[in-house]
C-alpha cells in the first residue's frame, strides 16, 4: 500500500514477518553469557539454532529479553550478526535499538552491516516526552537507516492516535509493538492506522493478554517462553489459533498465570526467570547481568516445578 504522500508501506520485509505472525509466535532469544559475565558467542548461537528450529514468525535479537541495554556495540554486532547467519534467510531476523535516536542510529548501523531486515525502537532513556518530541526521534532514526522501524510503546511511550496517523507516514515506519495493554488505547491506534501497518502485542507474558489483544485486531505477539519452552508456546498459539477455548484456559490457568504471579515478585524477573527456566533445560544462555539478578534458590525450585507442569500439560519433558 502506498500512502498519499508516497510512503510505501507494503514492503518486501513487511510481508514477510505478515506472513510470519500468522504462522507462528515471534522469538525473543536470550543473549548468552559466561559466568563471569562475558559474551558467549558459541552459546548464543546454539540458543538462536534451537529457537529457529520450533519454527516461529521472526527472531528478535538484541531486544528486552536478550538483555539489549547491557551490551556494548561490539558484542552488539557479534549477537546481530550471528542471529542474522543462524537464521540464514528463513524468516525476518529484527534487531533491537534504543537510547536516544543518536545512539540509537549507531546501533541501527550496525544492525544494517550484519544484515538484519528491520529495527525494533526500544523505549529512549530516562526522560518522559511530549507527542511532538517522540515522532520527531523516530524521524531523526528513520532518516540514519535502511532498515524498516517498529516502534516499542511502553514506559514513557505511548503514541495518541494523531501521532500514529503521523509515525505511519514516516518512510520506514512500518509497524508499532505495544507493550501498555491499554486495550482502549490500542483500538484507537488500530482505527487509526493505515491499511499494512504492523501491530503486536508486547505485553509482558503476552499469552495472558493474547485473546484481548486479538479482539481489537493485534493477533501476533512476542513469547517470551518460546525462549525456554517453544513446545508450550507453540501449543498455546496453536489452541489460540483453534479457538480452543478450554486448552488455553487450562494452560493459562496452570502454567501462564502462576508464572506471571513468580515473575511479578522481584523487578527484573520477566527476564530473569526466562534465562534460569532456559538453564533448567541446559540451554547455554548463562546468568543475567547486573543490574538484573538471578532467582533465589527457592524463587528456582517453584520455577522448576511450574516448568515441569507446562511441559506435561502439552506432552513434552524436562
Amino acid at each position: 500500500m502506498t500512502l498519499d504522500d508516497g510512503v510505501t508501506l507494503d514492503t518486501d520485509t513487511t510481508r514477510r514477518l505478515r506472513d510470519g505472525m500468522a504462522r507462528g509466535v515471534l522469538s525473543f532469544p536470550l543473549t548468552s553469557f559466561h559466568e563471569d559475565g562475558s559474551l558467549d558467542p558459541d552459546g548464543f548461537r546454539t540458543h538462536v539454532a534451537a529457537q529457529l528450529a520450533t519454527g516461529p514468525g521472526a527472531i528478535f535479537p538484541a531486544c528486552g529479553t536478550g538483555e539489549f541495554f547491557s551490551l556494548d556495540e561490539d558484542e552488539y554486532r557479534v549477537v546481530v550478526t550471528a542471529a542474522v547467519e543462524e537464521a540464514g534467510g528463513r524468516v525476518p531476523v529484527v534487531a533491537g535499538v534504543g537510547y536516544g535516536w543518536a545512539q540509537a542510529a549507531r546501533f541501527a548501523r550496525i544492525a544494517e552491516e550484519a544484515g538484519a531486515d528491520a529495527l525494533l525502537v526500544l523505549p529512549h532513556y530516562l526522560v518522559a516526552a511530549p507527542q511532538d518530541g517522540l515522532v520527531a526521534q523516530l524521524e531523526r532514526l528513520a532518516a540514519r537507516t535502511r532498515l524498516p522501524l517498529i516502534a516499542y510503546q511502553r514506559g514513557q511511550v505511548a503514541f495518541t492516535a494523531d501521532s500514529l496517523r503521523r509515525i505511519a507516514r514516516i518512510p520506514g515506519v512500518i509497524g508499532l509493538k505495544d507493550g501498555h495493554s491499554d486495550l482502549d488505547r490500542l483500538q484507537r491506534l488500530t482505527l487509526a492506522a493505515p491499511e499494512g501497518f504492523l501491530f503486536f502485542n508486547g505485553a509482558s507474558t503476552a499469552e495472558i493478554q493474547a485473546r484481548a489483544y486479538a479482539t481489537v485486531g493485534v493477533p501476533a505477539y512476542s513469547s517470551a517462553v518460546h525462549a525456554f519452552a517453544p513446545e508450550i508456546a507453540n501449543a498455546f498459539f496453536a489452541a489460540l489459533g483453534d479457538a480452543d477455548h478450554g486448552r488455553t484456559d487450562k494452560l493459562l490457568r496452570d502454567f501462564y498465570v502462576p508464572l506471571v504471579e513468580l515473575r511479578d515478585r522481584v523487578p527484573g524477573y520477566a527476564v530473569s526467570l526466562v534465562k534460569a527456566a532456559a538453564r533448567l533445560r541446559g540451554r547455554p544462555v548463562g546468568p543475567v547481568r547486573a543490574p538484573l539478578t538471578d532467582p533465589s534458590a527457592t524463587d528456582l525450585a517453584e520455577l522448576r516445578a511450574l516448568l515441569v507442569t507446562g511441559l506435561d500439560l502439552v506432552g513434552a519433558a524436562l
